[in-house]
C-alpha cells in the first residue's frame, strides 16, 4: 500500500434505500468498542484489518470480509504497518431479511455466522457496488448488491438468535438501558442508576456488560453517535446535534463520531446532503477503488462458471452464472 495517508467517504446513494456505503483507506485509525444498526459487510482489498467481534480478536486480510451483525459490539485497527483498504456497504436488517426470504432457505431473523469470510469474489462485488453508485448506475448498484448478500447468506448465513430477556441481572439490564435512553443528554451516575433500580453497581455493571457487551458509559457514548447521526440526517447541524444528545460541544461530538463512524460529522452531513456524489473526504490521490490489476485479477480467477452448490465456512465455491462482472 502506497503512501501513508489516510482517506476516508461514508454516504448514501438515493437508489440503494437502507443501505450506507464506505470506502476508506486506515493507518493508524482505531475504531473503539461500537456497534451498527445495520449490517457490517467489509471487503478488505489491501493490508489487514484486526477486531475484537465479543470474545475474539479476528483478522481480515486482502480477499477477505469482514461481517459484523446488527448490534453486535465490534471494534477496529490496522493489522500491519501499511494498515488497511477496503470499501463497505451497510445494508439495514430490512434489506438483508428480503434478499434472504427470496433467494435462500435461511429461516428467522438471518444473519452472518463467522465474522471473517475468506471470498476475494464477493470482496470484488463489493467494490463494484461502490463504482456502479459512484458512476450513477442504479441497475448494477442493486443488482451486485444483492448478489453479494445472496452469496453470503449461502456461505456464511444463519438464523441469529433470539434475545429473549429471562434472567434478573438481563431485566435491570434492560431497564437500566431504557433509562440511559431517556435520559441520554443528563444521564444519571452508575451509583444513583444503580440505586434506583434496586441493585449495586457492580452488580449493575456486570449485568450490563453481559446483555450489551459494553459498559453502560461506553454504550451511551454509542448510542449518543447513533441519535446524532439522525439528527444530522435530519439536517439539524453538528453543533446542535452535540447539543441534543449530551456532548459537550461540537469537538467532543467531532471525536467520538470520527472513533465510531470514520469520518467526522460535519464531512458526514455533507455527504447526505449531495446525494452521495461528491467526494469531500478522499484527498486529491482520487477514489478509493480496487485497481485495474487487482479488478482484472478478481474478473479472470473468478469468472461466471457453472452453477455448483454453495459450501458453508471458509470454502470458495465457484461463483453463479448469475452473477454479474462489472
Amino acid at each position: 500500500m502506497a503512501g501513508s495517508g489516510e482517506q476516508a467517504r461514508y454516504w448514501q446513494y438515493e437508489e440503494l434505500p437502507g443501505v450506507d456505503l464506505l470506502r476508506a483507506r486506515y493507518v493508524h485509525k482505531t475504531f473503539v468498542r461500537h456497534t451498527h444498526e445495520h449490517f457490517v459487510i467489509a471487503g478488505v482489498a489491501e493490508g489487514v484489518e484486526i477486531f475484537q467481534h465479543g470474545s475474539d480478536k479476528v483478522y481480515a486480510g486482502a480477499g477477505s470480509l469482514a461481517l459484523v451483525n446488527p448490534d453486535t459490539p465490534h471494534t477496529g485497527r490496522a493489522g500491519v504497518p501499511e494498515g488497511w483498504r477496503y470499501g463497505a456497504v451497510y445494508p439495514s436488517p430490512q434489506v438483508v431479511a428480503e434478499i434472504a426470504a427470496e433467494t435462500t432457505t435461511l429461516r428467522g431473523t438471518p444473519g452472518f455466522v463467522s465474522p471473517v469470510l475468506d471470498d476475494p469474489y464477493t470482496v470484488g462485488l463489493v467494490h463494484q457496488v461502490l463504482r456502479a453508485t459512484d458512476e450513477g448506475n442504479a441497475l448494477a448498484a442493486d443488482t451486485l448488491l444483492r448478489v453479494a448478500v445472496t452469496r453470503l447468506l449461502r456461505l456464511n448465513g444463519g438464523p441469529l438468535p433470539s434475545r429473549q430477556v429471562r434472567t434478573a441481572g438481563a431485566r435491570i439490564a434492560a431497564r437500566a438501558r431504557a433509562v440511559l435512553e431517556e435520559r441520554m443528554a443528563d444521564p444519571p451516575s452508575l451509583e444513583r442508576l444503580a440505586t434506583d433500580l434496586g441493585t449495586s453497581p457492580f452488580a449493575l455493571l456486570r449485568a450490563f456488560r453481559a446483555a450489551y457487551g459494553m459498559p453502560p458509559h461506553t454504550w451511551l457514548t454509542d448510542a449518543r453517535v447513533r441519535r446524532a447521526r439522525r439528527l444530522l440526517d435530519a439536517g439539524t447541524t453538528p453543533t446542535e446535534a452535540a447539543v441534543a444528545v449530551g456532548f459537550t460541544d461540537q469537538p467532543h461530538l467531532n471525536r467520538h463520531f470520527t472513533r465510531i463512524v470514520g469520518v467526522p460529522p460535519g464531512a458526514y452531513q455533507r455527504e447526505r446532503g449531495s446525494g452521495g456524489r461528491k467526494n469531500v473526504q478522499d484527498a486529491p490521490g482520487g477514489l478509493l477503488v480496487p485497481s485495474d490489476t487487482w479488478q482484472n485479477r478478481q474478473s479472470t480467477r473468478y469468472g461466471p462458471q457453472k452453477e455448483h452448490p454453495t459450501p458453508r465456512g471458509n470454502a470458495r465455491p465457484e461463483p453463479s452464472s448469475a452473477t454479474p462482472s462489472a
